[in-house]
């Protein structure tokens, strides 16, 4: 069994300027490159809430655009995700994808042979850091995009500045090594 890494997209890896779906507003936070190199002994997924999808803000097809853009700048550095699972839905349409309920990281335990209790969830929202504790992972909460009005809402495994620290702390506490 593998161990991986789920991290939200808007807000952990890239800027979070509020439904992110314009190639021009791509912009990936400090540190991420450093941060996601220091994965390097894990499986790396993105899973991200896309609910502007949904509310009709923007086309799904702007959604992989826009995605396609994050993922071939982080490949430029020899980063891979494996996959990027998105909810397309809005939170009121009580779909089984949205986080933080946990289809997507059971998808990746079957697809990829993943052992959750051996990954990691990081994220910006409350939700991330259920998804981690609804799944059996750890949790980071991220204090980049939504973190700072979330760190009172939710105890995660550890609270990082920005995904560097939350690498950094997942290779020191990583038993599995």
């Amino acid at each position: 069994m593998k161990k991986a890494v789920f991290i939200d997209r808007d807000g952990t890896i890239t800027h979070d300027i509020g439904y992110v779906h314009k190639i021009e507003d791509f912009r990936l936070l400090p540190n991420a490159v450093e941060a996601l190199r220091l994965l390097k002994d894990f499986k790396i997924f993105i899973v991200t809430n896309q609910s502007g999808i949904g509310k009709g803000f923007f086309k799904l097809k702007y959604f992989f655009e826009y995605n396609k853009k994050v993922l071939t700048e982080l490949k430029k550095h020899k980063i891979k995700i494996q996959k990027t699972y998105y909810c397309p839905h809005k939170p009121e349409d009580n779909c089984e994808c949205r986080k933080p309920k946990t289809k997507f990281l059971k998808d990746a335990e079957k697809e990829y042979g993943i052992d959750l209790k051996k990954s990691y969830v990081i994220g910006d929202k409350k939700a991330d850091v259920e998804l981690g504790r609804n799944a059996s992972c750890k949790s980071i909460l991220v204090l980049t995009g939504n973190g700072k009005k979330t760190r009172k809402e939710i105890k995660p495994d550890f609270i990082a500045k920005g995904l560097l620290e939350a690498a950094k702390w997942i290779v020191k506490n990583d038993k599995t090594q």
